[in-house]
This record gives C-alpha cells, sequence and structure tokens, in this order.
C-alpha cells in the first residue's frame, strides 16, 4: 500500500468529506442488511400460521427484535396488516439504502476527479522544475505517456475504484457481523474458506502487476515514435521510409496489442472466479446448514437460515467487487510506479536556504576554476573567464567542444561540479533562481516558440507589457514590418512551433521577445546559424540592435558574425586554448586562425 501513499495523501485534504462519505456508505450497508434481516419475519409470518409457533421461534432465534415485533402487529393488526407492514419496513428501508449510496457517490466522486487533476498538475510542475540534464537521457515520448497514460491509468484503476475500496470492506465486515448474530457455526465455516480465495486471487493480481509495467512500457515506446515522426514527417517523406517508420510503429503496436490482451485476461478472470469461489461457498453453506437443521444439530430456525443465506449472497457482490478493486489497483501500480520516478526524482538545481534575491546586474560575471562533469563525463575543466558588464565575449570551437554546456551554467541549466560562478561578486548558487534569470534573456539556435499568438510569444516572461511595448521590441528585431502583413497582426496564431512562419521570421519573434524582457545579460547560442543570407542579415541587425549596452555571450559558428566582439573565447575538448580579440588571434595563427581560414573570412 506504501505505493500508493501519494493517491491517499490528496485524499487527506478531504477527511470531513471522506468521514461523510464513510458514514453514509456505512447507513446504506445498514439499511441494506435491514431490509435482509426483514425476509425472516417474513418468512414465519409465511409459514408459521399461529402465533404460538412464531413466539416460540422467537424465543429460540437470534433476531428477537424483529420476531417480538412480528408478534406485537399480529396482535393488533393480524396477518395481512402484518404482511403489509413488513412490505412498508422493506420499501422503506430500500429507498434509505439507495438514498444513502446516492449520497456517497455524491460526495466521493467530486473527490476522485480532483485527486487526478491534482496529480496531473504536480507532476507536469514537477517536470517544469527538474534540470535540463534530466531530460538528455528521457525520451519525450516517454514523459507524455507518464503524464498523459499513466495518470489516466491511476484514474481509472486506482482512483476509479476507490468507492469500492472503501465500500466493500465495509459491507463484507457489517454483513459477517450481523452473520455472526444468526450462526456463529455456520460463519466459522465461511471465514476458513477466504484465505483460500484471498491466495488465488493474489496470484492473478502479482502476474497482472508485472504485464502492466511491460504494457507501460511500451505506451511509453509508442508515445516516442509518434513524438518523432511528427517532428521529422520531412525528412521521412524526403527519405522515402514512410514504409519503414510505418512498419516499426506497427510492430511495436503489435506487441502493445499483445501486453492489452494479456492483462485483459488476467484481469477480467479475479470477478467471475471469486463470483464462482462464492457460489462455491455458498454452496457449502448451503449443504453444511441444511444438515445441521435436519439433523436437529443446531437451534437456527428454517427461516433464520434462509435470511443468513440471503445476508451472506449479500457479501459475494461486494468481494467479487473488492477483488476486481484490488486487480485494478494491481494494474494501475505499474502505472504509479512510473509517475513516482518522475515526481521523486532529486532537483539538483534549488534555491539554497539562505538564497537572495539580485535587482541588478552592475559588474562582471566571473567564472573561477569552473569544472562540470555529466555522468562522471568531463565536459569542461578549469574555465576561468571574467565578463565585464557591456561586454561582449564569443564562444567558438569545434562541436562538442563544451560552448553551450558553459552558456548554460550561467542561468544555472546545470550546476558546476566544482569552481564558482560569479555575479557581482556573489556565488550564483547563493542567488534566487528567479531573480537570477530575471537578469538573462537567450536565443537559441532553434526558435522556441508556441502554439499562440504573435504577441503573447513575444510577452512570454513579460505578461503584464503593452501592446505599445510589445510593438517597440518587434520594431527594434526587425519584426514589425512582417507580423503587419499579417492577417491579424500581433494577434496572429503562428501554429505548432511556430510553424506558419518562415524561419527568420521565428528568430526575430524570439529576439523581440528577448528585447522586450530588456535584461543586461544576453546569451545568445548559433542564432543565425540555420537562416539563409537575407534572413541572417535582417536577424543579425537586430541581434546587433539588441546587443547594444548590454552584456553578451555570443556562441557562434559563424565566426564573420563575432569578429567585433571584444573577447573571443576558443574552447576545445573542454578547455580553453585560446582568448583574444579577432585580429590578436590571427596574428597567433592557432587554432582560431585554423578555423577562420576553413570558412574563409577576410
Amino acid at each position: 500500500m506504501k505505493k500508493y501513499s501519494r493517491v491517499f495523501d490528496y485524499l487527506k485534504q478531504y477527511k470531513s468529506k471522506l468521514v461523510l462519505y464513510v458514514i453514509c456508505t456505512l447507513l446504506s450497508i445498514l439499511f441494506a442488511i435491514f431490509s435482509i434481516g426483514l425476509l425472516m419475519p417474513f418468512l414465519q409470518l409465511i409459514f408459521l400460521k399461529d402465533g404460538a409457533a412464531i413466539s416460540k421461534a422467537s424465543d429460540e432465534g437470534l433476531v428477537k427484535g424483529l420476531n417480538n415485533f412480528v408478534q406485537q402487529q399480529l396482535q393488533t393488526y393480524g396477518e395481512i396488516g402484518t404482511l403489509g407492514i413488513i412490505c412498508l419496513f422493506m420499501m422503506a428501508s430500500i429507498l434509505l439504502k439507495n438514498l444513502f449510496l446516492y449520497l456517497s457517490y455524491y460526495i466521493l466522486n467530486p473527490l476522485k476527479n480532483e485527486v487526478v487533476n491534482n496529480l496531473r498538475i504536480d507532476m507536469f510542475g514537477k517536470v517544469l522544475q527538474l534540470p535540463i540534464g534530466y531530460f538528455t537521457e528521457k525520451r519525450k515520448g516517454d514523459l507524455m505517456s507518464r503524464i498523459g497514460n499513466d495518470v489516466a491509468e491511476v484514474e481509472s484503476s486506482v482512483v476509479g475504484t476507490l468507492e469500492g475500496f472503501f465500500r466493500d470492506p465495509l459491507t463484507i465486515l457489517c454483513n459477517l457481523i450481523a452473520l455472526c448474530i444468526i450462526s456463529v457455526q455456520l460463519t466459522i465455516f465461511i471465514l476458513l474458506s477466504i484465505p483460500v480465495m484471498g491466495f488465488v486471487i493474489g496470484n492473478i493480481n502479482k502476474s497482472l502487476k508485472k504485464s502492466a509495467e511491460d504494457l507501460a512500457r511500451r505506451n511509453g515506446i509508442i508515445f516516442s515514435i509518434l513524438e518523432e515522426t511528427l517532428s521529422g514527417l520531412r525528412i521521412i517523406k524526403a527519405y522515402s521510409v514512410e514504409d519503414a517508420v510505418l512498419g516499426k510503429f506497427k510492430n511495436e503496436n503489435d506487441e502493445l496489442l499483445k501486453y492489452r490482451n494479456k492483462i485483459s485476461y488476467r484481469r477480467d478472470l479475479a470477478s467471475p472466479l471469486s463470483e464462482v469461489m462464492g457460489v462455491a461457498v455458498f454452496c457449502g453453506i448451503l449443504y453444511f446448514g441444511g444438515t445441521l437443521i435436519l439433523g436437529h444439530k443446531t437451534s437456527l430456525t428454517p427461516e433464520a437460515f434462509l435470511g443468513y443465506l440471503g445476508l451472506f449472497y449479500g457479501v459475494i457482490n461486494p468481494a467479487k467487487g473488492l477483488s476486481t478493486s484490488f486487480s485494478n489497483m494491481a494494474k494501475g501500480s505499474a502505472a504509479i510506479g512510473r509517475i513516482e520516478d518522475v515526481m521523486q526524482a532529486p532537483n539538483v538545481v534549488t534555491d539554497s536556504p539562505n538564497a537572495t534575491a539580485i535587482t541588478a546586474f552592475t559588474n562582471s560575471i566571473e567564472l573561477k576554476n569552473v569544472s562540470f562533469a555529466y555522468n562522471n563525463i568531463p565536459i569542461l575543466t578549469n574555465i576561468n573567464l571574467t565578463i565585464h558588464k557591456g561586454k561582449t565575449v564569443a564562444l567558438v570551437g569545434s562541436s562538442g567542444a563544451g560552448k553551450s554546456t558553459l552558456a548554460d551554467l550561467i542561468p544555472r541549466f546545470h550546476d558546476v561540479t566544482s569552481g564558482q560562478i560569479l555575479i557581482d561578486g556573489i556565488d550564483i548558487k547563493d542567488v534566487t533562481l528567479l531573480s537570477l534569470r530575471k537578469q538573462i534573456s537567450i536565443v537559441t539556435q532553434e526558435p522556441i516558440l508556441f502554439n499562440d499568438s504573435i504577441a503573447n510569444n513575444i510577452a512570454l516572461g513579460t505578461p503584464s507589457a503593452s501592446l505599445q511595448n510589445i510593438e517597440q521590441a518587434a520594431t527594434v528585431a526587425n519584426a514589425h514590418a512582417f507580423i503587419q502583413n499579417k492577417k491579424e497582426n500581433y494577434n496572429y496564431n503562428i501554429g505548432d512551433r511556430g510553424n506558419k512562419l518562415s524561419g527568420g521570421e521565428k528568430q526575430r519573434i524570439t529576439i523581440a521577445r528577448a528585447l522586450l524582457k530588456n535584461p543586461p545579460i544576453l546569451i545568445l547560442d548559433e542564432a543565425t546559424s540555420s537562416l539563409d543570407t537575407e534572413s541572417e542579415k535582417l536577424v543579425q541587425d537586430a541581434i546587433n540592435n539588441m546587443m547594444q549596452n548590454r552584456t553578451s555571450i555570443v556562441i557562434a559558428h559563424r565566426l564573420s558574425t563575432i569578429k567585433n566582439a571584444h573577447e573571443i573565447v576558443v574552447l576545445q575538448k573542454g578547455e580553453i586554448v585560446e582568448r583574444g580579440t579577432h585580429d590578436s588571434l590571427m596574428l597567433q595563427q592557432g587554432y582560431y586562425h585554423k578555423l577562420v581560414t576553413m570558412q574563409q573570412v577576410k
């Protein structure tokens, strides 16, 4: 049950409502038992024709209150009148039973929906909090499957069975107490059969859990294939590999089908099997109790025995429902396990207890003996670098040299393995993440845009910005002209990932977004490398406008874009191998000179 602790933690918020639910459920069960109990005096009335016999039966029986009540009604209203009174009581008890049953549903169903809602929100929030490094080893499709499929599985398999999880044990317990009151001897016979039923159903649930874990993994693979296919559809069509991709998807989907069928077979077996075993016990009681009565070995009257059988039959459906609940929970435990993997993933980049907020950047960014390793693989080694306010520092080097990683350390997308990064002399680990990142804007090689209007994409991170401020930022970013030509101007929806815009247009929107934030520090990561010549010029002009009076860290493969940087830092295999201005590095005729020569930069 420890695995389900998160679900129960959500339920703890609604203790008073849960208590009310239990009370309504208990009342519903008691009225159901009472309605069945009324069968005993009813049968007495039908089968025993004289008051003496009824009185004798009531003296020997264990439900004296009901029998005495019938005796009093017979004396007052006669047989027909008493029969009518019993029927009215039965109708009233059934009505009250269903009224309280409805009230229990009315209380619990909103709670179940809120549990799922809170779980989904908390999981999405956790994904947003996790460091960038967490996602380098995780498939996006698998994470989508966990938030989508696994949460839905918890909703249907675990949360959906909560009512049975609470109600069915209460029903069984109350019925067993009533059965004990009528006949302890027969009830012991029932209790001896329960471990056998539990063992059989437990084995089914155990195998069901393992199959459910395999099914969840397959779901993650399917989502990953789907995400990769939608992202790479142009390449798939260009290389005419539709059949190969379809074949891969079909194979995985067929495996998924096998696991689904396997789970269905085992899950659906639990309910009929528990019913068969329950009926077997019922027949055993019928035979055992019948022999006791026929052999005059018990004081149990025939009508009390029939009432006993009616109460026991009322245990079979709850027992069947409980076994189904446990089967569903076993199936859902795999989904909960995958959710917990995400929820319990350590967030290594957090605010320190004594972190302070910074309100401005006034002096410099300093990297002192900074090293960084991922999974014990060194990425950066002993980096020493000072970036003064208002200066532009360019990071160059071959792919995999550590340029983007170095830039990612400054906004604390990762934390350094050793050394320090200081902003105005303060270790950034002692600064709140929110205040640190408010000082920084980032423009990446691939423009990251959202399926929303142009205005909302520009105002991302600056939600209070006016339309006038948005237009000013777009003008400086050389984006205002093309936006004006769109059908709805700034309200134009740019589609999924901005696919309604060209590459240059998308990049200028991201630059406008960075400008609107108006930070003192800019990080430009290959911001023009994927553009055509005309778009590159427009974007580069926008970048030049943006960099004025700001501290800029520029990562570039096209070295022509960083000739005017105040300092160029050359990285190779995670180490600084050269540094200086463009002219001084060209004079050294080292690694930078080699890169420039290959690009034929004059």
